[in-house]
């Protein structure tokens, strides 16, 4: 006879069995909404040409995604709250799906953007969701490395995804990428059906006690924290190409395959986060920070010696995708009475820190030349490590306060 699910237990015994293969499912999405988020960059002349608007104007379709993400992970978050979280997985992933569609059909440049302005509210709320999921599928101890495997999706899009959608838009037209990633949103889509497990929870959480688990200062304090990590990354990695030209003498076709070994020490890196966050987490994590600034700061010496460069990007690719899991996981324990619209507003944060990394990287430039940006960088991270120190030391406080309050309290 077959047992029954205890009271308030999230999932049902049986899903543990098969999780590896739900987990499959939702990194597949992850998957295909970072080939969708990243592709447009290798394309932006074949659909400026295409619906002729100059270079500028098709890259605000990279800025009008981000845009997307970092205000729909929130609002449609509000919107959605109480809806059964497998339901709000699978109209995420129709949202997505349609909203590539349009892109594959639109045929006007206004409609593009709208097209991407859509797909991109499914984005951050898809993959807090989904994070949220992947932990309540596997053993508390393996919370961290069920969240690294969904955002897992997003590295590897960059490493074989993006480059392979890349060759179909150039062979076949950019149309043909986004139809490639709508597939792979449809198959995404009928795997959630088929092997997401329903999550059984004994209450929603109301929208109020949602905003209350987003505004708590712990919460807010490490959202910074991974605002500033990202602003790390992309203060970088977003000038990195001028600098492996210009600084280290790479040639065009070489920075393509250093940022191909950057994209497998991403992925790496996010793998070991994982595990790390899952063995001890707010300590793994402040080590993590420090090593990510000291990996960055060695770039200002390892920049003009070609090898050292190479093995120096390979590192820091582990480090700063390191994080990663951590932090998600950090949110869901701070606002784990109502994590949801903590979780899908941490994409928010960390698009804005990627886009608030660029804009200083593109100032430190102006006003210091490109050998400058390790720096900055750098003390992104730092400032990130201190965020980190910070929640850790307040929480500890705040544990032993209680302890001691119940000490005092025991008859």
């Amino acid at each position: 006879m077959r047992n029954k699910p205890a009271k308030g237990r999230s999932v049902p015994p049986q899903s543990k069995e098969r999780f590896p293969l739900s987990l499959l499912c939702l990194t597949l999405g992850a998957f295909a909404i970072g080939m969708t988020e990243f592709i447009i960059m290798g394309l932006l002349p074949n659909v400026a040409h295409d619906l002729g608007v100059s270079i500028p104007q098709a890259g605000q379709l990279i800025t009008s995604y981000a845009l997307g993400v970092a205000i729909g992970a929130p609002v449609l978050t509000i919107f959605t709250h109480k809806l059964p979280q497998k339901k709000l997985l699978i109209i995420l992933m129709c949202i997505f799906i349609f909203g590539n569609a349009i892109s594959v059909i639109a045929p006007t440049y206004v409609l593009l953007i709208i097209a991407r302005v859509l797909t991109a509210f499914a984005h951050g709320t898809f993959l807090g969701v989904g994070t949220i999921i992947a932990a309540r599928l596997v053993k508390p101890e393996k919370r961290a490395g069920a969240v690294s495997v969904v955002l897992a999706g997003l590295t590897v899009a960059n490493i074989i995804g993006v480059p392979f959608g890349t060759f179909i838009g150039q062979q076949l037209g950019w149309r043909a990428s986004f139809g490639a990633i709508t597939l792979l949103g449809i198959v995404s889509l009928f795997g959630i059906i088929r092997f997401i497990p329903v999550i059984v929870q004994q209450e929603t959480a109301n929208l109020r006690e949602q905003v209350r688990g987003l505004v708590n200062p712990q919460v807010l304090l490490i959202l910074l924290t991974g605002a500033l990590g990202c602003g790390s990354l992309f203060s970088l990695f977003t000038y990195i190409t001028p600098m492996l030209e210009n600084i280290s003498g790479f040639a065009e076709h070489q920075v393509t395959w250093i940022l191909v070994l950057f994209g497998v020490g991403v992925t790496l890196g996010n793998i070991v986060g994982g595990r790390l966050a899952d063995w001890k987490l707010m300590p793994s994590l402040m080590v993590n920070f420090a090593v990510l600034a000291l990996i960055i700061a060695m770039l200002t010496l390892t920049l003009h010696h070609p090898v050292l460069t190479i093995i120096n990007i390979f590192l820091w690719g582990i480090a700063a995708f390191g994080i990663m899991p951590g932090i998600q996981l950090r949110i869901m324990n701070l606002a784990h009475k109502a994590p949801l619209l903590a979780t899908t507003s941490s994409h928010s944060a960390l698009n804005l820190g990627n886009a608030a990394g660029a804009y200083l990287g593109g100032l430190a430039i102006t006003s210091f030349g490109l050998s400058s940006i390790p720096w900055l960088s750098a003390v992104l991270a730092v400032l990130a490590l201190a965020g980190a120190w910070l929640s850790y030391a307040s929480t500890s406080s705040s544990a032993s306060v209680t302890a001691a309050a119940d000490v005092t309290a025991a008859p």
